[in-house]
């Protein structure tokens, strides 16, 4: 259950690569405690930006970002973002800056691997992974650490239908079950199904807000506009 106070909140937030090529524009956004919400916008609209900045990967130009620590960071794609040779030894990786003991580091893999139902694969080495098998120890190397809020940019991109949505429902549950919250950079409206709420981004601002419901028909109609 949330207590409805802001884990993400966005103040006025601008950034661009240039001076001249603004990416975000005075943009605001909050995502409360404990809930999944989505991110929603086209090609160019600064969602992926949006999220960097949210990881202190970017710093902003100006505005403030308030969000609460840990921080996880899932890629669009993982195998940018595992480095060991073995699915445990990948989890592990991450826990290595807390100076944990041995026995905690195991407990905390096995934790995490149980999270995302692939316990089994504790000693499968990566390269034998599917695409959406990598995706979920991405995400088991960030609950390892104990994150509060996890930032997931595009992680079904690469993946086939069955196994997307097979995901974000792994996330919706993770986010139920551990008291995470989670904001998911998506252009896909059948994963808005699985949140709680979701942004969509225009020319660097948020435009609209609120429930799936809400956010298809503003996307439907914009799409018949367009037509």
């Amino acid at each position: 259950m949330t207590n409805n106070q802001p884990a993400i909140r966005v103040r006025d937030l601008n950034f661009g690569w240039h001076p001249s090529a603004p990416v975000l524009q005075s943009c605001s956004l909050e995502v409360p405690k404990g809930e999944f919400w989505m991110l929603l916008g086209t090609n160019g609209s600064g969602k992926s930006t949006l999220l960097r900045l949210l990881a202190g990967i970017l710093t902003p130009q100006s505005g403030e970002i308030e969000i609460v620590q840990p921080i996880g960071f899932v890629f669009q794609n993982p195998d940018h973002q595992l480095v060991m040779p073995t699915v445990g030894a990948d989890v592990a990786f991450g826990l290595v800056k807390e100076k944990l003991s041995s026995i905690e580091v195991r407990s905390r893999v096995k934790e995490a691997l149980a999270a995302v139902n692939l316990l089994d694969l504790e000693r499968r080495p990566i390269y034998a992974l599917s695409g959406g098998q990598k995706q979920r120890i991405a995400i088991a190397g960030e609950i390892a650490r104990h994150c509060a809020v996890l930032l997931l940019d595009e992680p079904t991109a690469l993946l086939d239908a069955d196994t997307q949505l097979e995901l974000v429902a792994q996330v919706q549950r993770l986010v139920k079950n551990r008291g995470l919250t989670a904001l998911w950079v998506t252009h896909r409206l059948d994963e808005l199904d699985y949140c709680d709420g979701a942004f969509l981004l225009e020319d660097g601002k948020v435009v609209a807000s609120g429930g799936a419901v809400h956010l298809k028909q503003i996307l439907l109609q914009s799409k018949e506009r367009e037509s």
